[in-house]
Formats: structure tokens, sequence, C-alpha cells
């Protein structure tokens, strides 16, 4: 297969899994994802997230392209001005599928080789791994200040629900 084919078919692939991607990734089954449980939960060498901070992500986080600012169909990635608990959740259970959609895609790397069957393959399939790390790393750093703050948000909406009940009963 000539270079120009060969490259031809690496973009196309590329293109084509990552359009398939977006597509798997909503159609995912949300309750599938349990931040806490493998492979989502914080692993030692993260040290808590403090390996995020070393790596300054949150400087260069927003940089990044964001799908759910160009795919309507997504749930934007934003906590609002008086956030529930329930959407917090929300947004942690997309961390999971989001992280995992970006190790799928890892995966599919060594099928750029196939085109190739050179080092040239290796290369490219190497760069669409790095291209993707970015992404499994925003989602980890994401998830843990997430969902400690869903579970700030419902212990003060259970608060004020038994405000409201106590409330209730007085009357």
């Amino acid at each position: 297969m000539s270079g120009v084919m060969a490259f031809l078919y690496s973009v196309l692939y590329v293109a084509a899994i990552g359009i398939a991607s977006h597509f798997i990734g909503e159609a995912l089954p949300r309750r599938w994802f349990h931040y806490d449980k493998f492979p989502y939960r914080v692993w030692k060498w993260e040290r808590g997230g403090k390996i995020y901070d070393a790596l300054r992500i949150r400087a260069w986080k927003d940089r990044v392209p964001d799908m759910s600012r160009i795919m309507k169909d997504m749930v934007p990635k934003r906590v609002g001005k008086t956030p529930r608990a329930a959407d917090v959740w929300r947004l942690v259970q997309e961390t999971c599928v989001a992280e995992i959609v970006h190790v799928a895609l890892c995966l599919c790397a060594p099928v750029i080789w196939l085109f190739w069957g050179n080092w040239i393959g290796i290369l490219l399939g190497g760069i669409f791994v790095i291209c993707n790390l970015p992404f499994i790393m925003i989602q980890r750093y994401n998830r843990l200040p997430l969902a400690s703050l869903a579970e700030r948000l419902e212990k003060r909406e259970e608060r004020r629900r038994k405000a409201a009940e106590q409330e209730q009963t007085a009357e």
C-alpha cells in the first residue's frame, strides 16, 4: 500500500472510530458506571488527586476540545450556579463514560499499524494514544472534586428536607 493511501486510511479510521465512540459512549447505560469501583476508583499512585495537581491539569484542562460544547446531545460538563446532588452525580458518571471511551480509543490505536506495517504506523498509533491521554487524565482529575461536591450537596439537601418535614409537623 502506498504511503498516501496508508495515510488516508489512517485518517479515515481515526475519524470513523472517533465518531463511532461518541455514539457508543452516549448509548452506554449510565448505571454501569460507578466512580468508586474499578477501573474508575482513585488509585494509590494518584495520591488523592495530587498527581494531577503536579501535572497542572487545572491550568490547561479548559484549553482542550470539549465535545459537549459541540454536540448538543451530550450532558454539558459544567456545574450550574445552584447545583443539585443528582446533577453533579450525573457529571461524575459522565467522567467515567468519557474516560472509558478514551481508553477504548487508545486500545484501537494498534490498528493504525496495520495500514502501514512499519515504524510509521507505530509512531502514528503512539501519537493517537498520546492525544487521548490528556482527556483520560482530565476525567480522573475532575471526578474526585465532583464526587466530593455531590456528597456535600446530598447532605445539605437531606438536612433541608428534614428541616422542612419538622416545620410541617410543627404546624
